[in-house]
């Protein structure tokens, strides 16, 4: 188990919840009723006892079992944060599962696998880029009453991308032929 990761982030004041793997080694220092009618099996405050635990993680940090009925599955919890109630600390640790799905969408249709610049500024505007065009993307899905999924507006964008049309009519009606365009009147060239 890598102990500086926790003792660095705690060392830096950056909170985290994590799974604690079953093979973590500690003792407990504390523990704390769990709150009732909860999942919530055990909420105890430890301190990692494994090889090099005290020099690379000294700090303290929360282990918080949780029952979940769902899966007929127990979920362990580690954290540094001991202030939070332990079943905001579960939900906490469930609701990461929506970043989760929501860069794996980012990846996906907005292709983005690798990064064109590696400066911490080239990086924010790539993030950046990819956030607002997430949000113009997910913007047009909801405002159109046809049954967009993200991947398919994307793709259908995407090959209507030089078309001139009108965009509301279009994301209302996108499998209708764009409107024909007007033959370009060209000019004689004069060569005297």
């Amino acid at each position: 188990m890598d102990y500086a990761w926790f003792g660095q982030l705690t060392a830096q004041e950056v909170l985290f919840v994590t799974r604690l793997k079953d093979k973590a080694i500690y003792e407990v220092v504390e523990r704390r009723p769990p709150p009732e009618r909860s999942q919530i099996r055990r909420d105890e405050i430890i301190q990692l006892t494994g090889a090099d635990a005290s020099t690379k993680c000294p700090h303290r940090l929360r282990r918080v079992e949780m029952y979940d009925a769902d899966k007929n599955d127990t979920l362990v919890f580690l954290t540094n944060h001991l202030a939070l109630g332990a079943t905001t600390l579960a939900a906490i640790y469930k609701d990461r599962w929506q970043v989760e799905l929501f860069f794996k969408a980012l990846k996906q249709n907005l292709k983005i696998k690798t990064f064109v610049g590696t400066s911490a500024n080239a990086l924010k505007v790539q993030v950046w880029t990819a956030l607002i065009a997430m949000l113009l993307l997910r913007y047009l899905q909801l405002r159109s009453h046809f049954a967009w999924s993200l991947s398919n507006l994307v793709a259908l964008l995407r090959m209507n991308l030089f078309t001139h049309r009108d965009l509301w009519a279009w994301l209302e009606e996108p499998y209708t032929a764009p409107p024909p365009l007007d033959a370009p009147q060209q000019e004689a060239l004069a060569l005297g």
